[in-house]
């Protein structure tokens, strides 16, 4: 039996005499031109939206934003990939009206316009609230690490520096003891060419050297701990046991169908003191004057803790298990029941602890509570501390009741942490391995923040046609 065969290539064929009629009625790529085409760009921040007088006429920038929408929600986000896209894929020809941008256009339009494209984001969320798909009760907040456009090899740390420089030095008093090692010998002639070789690696050496110590005066000047040649706004992270040169993303993600409501990306390693800065504005986004917030206990810090609930938010952050007495095995703070109205300690054999002095923990008062005496002749000491002298303390900040209050709420809500889990971990799945997100292409953190936008609202847009048929996304667009 002969296989299913094609038609000759010089066939000639009667094809649709429009471009439109390539494109589906119900094709996605018509609510991005429906959606784009209903923003004011120039209120967004976009640049070039009314045209000059004078001069060779540009592209419009609506034009631009409907290829960068369409390429990062197919998966496409180099600008050298998009413009083969303008000439081959019926979509974006269709999209762009057979419009055909550079690589250097389109690479030049995100470039430029870095800053508009969170407001597009933002545009998109409140479309998204008119569709009711957010539930506006809890937010999940949590970060992750990408990968930066800087190798390993262009980062430096200052004690990675300093290191180096030393290193450098004994090397150097090693080339020379070998000279001085070869002119004592029987005849004091060094073999042909020996010392030339080495000069030639001493000077390669004190070269490097210099640089170090340059890279090392440059970073104590500026009052940083690390540089990265490639991309300055990099920093060296730690995730998953590895480190690599990368960016933080934070997300801010409401519960109900898992959309991004706010996100931030920055160049700090650490969660801690971002909870706030992530979930305040998705209040104004929402609409509401209180939600629920959600995170990991990497957030776990009071000063943001407290800013939450200035913003009006409500935070739900698991509690660390870390210090001293964690790591010994010793009765932690959590076993030590405080009474608020007698402001006393009660520990696990009963003693009432009393705080007995005060230190300052950079602007928070800290209070420490203790009772020498009972701890001399507790019958559990050796379960409590291993100070053979003094007693065991517990410390408490003086707005603490901001953590007790947070306690109590989790130990009310203990499944929080499985939604936590459940809602902001799926957009980094998704984001990592289906759109092929691992990494960024750009340089700067503004233009990363601008890339990472375009990922949001690629994103949101898949979630959203999977939720939302396509008639109810277009007449909500056209509202």
């Amino acid at each position: 039996m002969a296989h299913i065969t094609g038609t000759e290539r010089t066939q000639q064929l009667l094809l649709p005499e429009r471009v439109e009629d390539y494109v589906g009625a119900d094709n996605h790529v018509r609510f991005i031109d429906a959606f784009v085409d209903g923003l004011d760009l120039e209120k967004a921040g976009f640049e070039r939206v009314k045209s000059a007088a004078t001069g060779r006429p540009g592209f419009h920038p609506g034009d631009l934003l409907k290829l960068y929408i369409y390429g990062y929600l197919n998966r496409v986000r180099s600008s050298r990939r998009l413009e083969a896209e303008c000439h081959r894929n019926i979509e974006v020809i269709w999209l762009l009206r057979q419009l055909t941008p550079d690589f250097k256009t389109i690479a030049d339009f995100r470039k430029d316009n870095r800053k508009a494209f969170k407001k597009v984001f933002r545009e998109f969320v409140v479309l998204c609230r008119k569709l009711d798909l957010f539930g506006r009760e809890l937010l999940a907040v949590d970060g992750t690490k990408i990968k930066a456009v800087n190798s390993k090899d262009r980062n430096f740390t200052k004690n990675g520096l300093t290191k180096a420089i030393e290193q450098a030095d004994e090397r150097l008093a090693a080339y020379l003891k070998q000279m001085d090692d070869g002119d004592s010998g029987e005849d004091g002639t060094p073999p042909p060419g020996r010392d030339d070789k080495l000069k030639e690696k001493m000077a390669a050496l004190k070269e490097r050297q210099e640089r170090d110590k340059a890279r090392l005066a440059q970073m104590e000047k500026a009052g940083e701990k690390q540089i990265s040649l490639t991309d300055p706004d990099s920093q060296m992270m730690l995730c998953a046991g590895r480190k690599f040169v990368a960016y933080n993303v934070q997300i801010a993600v409401d519960c109900k169908h898992k959309l991004i409501v706010e996100h931030e990306v920055t160049n700090h390693g650490a969660d801690l003191g971002l909870l706030a800065p992530t979930a305040a504005p998705a209040i104004e986004l929402l609409e509401v004057e209180k939600i629920d917030v959600v995170a990991d206990k990497g957030y776990h810090k009071i000063e943001d803790i407290e800013a939450c609930e200035e913003a009006g938010l409500v935070p739900y952050v698991a509690k660390p298990q870390r210090g001293y007495a964690v790591r010994k095995g010793f009765f932690t703070k959590d076993d030590f029941l405080y009474d608020a109205v007698a402001d006393q300690y009660v520990c696990p054999a009963g003693q009432r602890l009393s705080p007995l002095s005060a230190s300052k923990s950079r602007d928070n008062k800290k209070l420490l509570y203790y009772n020498r005496k009972a701890c001399k002749s507790c019958d559990i000491r050796a379960k409590c501390t291993d100070n053979k002298m003094g007693a065991r303390h517990v410390s408490r900040l003086e707005n603490e009741a901001i953590m007790d209050r947070m306690a109590e709420r989790l130990k009310a809500r203990p499944e929080i942490m499985d939604q936590r889990r459940e809602s902001v971990e799926h957009p980094f799945g998704s984001m990592k391995q289906w759109m092929n997100q691992g990494a960024f292409l750009m340089r700067g953190l503004e233009k990363v923040k601008a890339e990472f936008s375009l990922t949001a609202i690629a994103y949101n847009l898949r979630r959203v046609f999977n939720l939302v048929s396509f008639d109810d996304l277009m007449a909500a667009v056209k509202g």
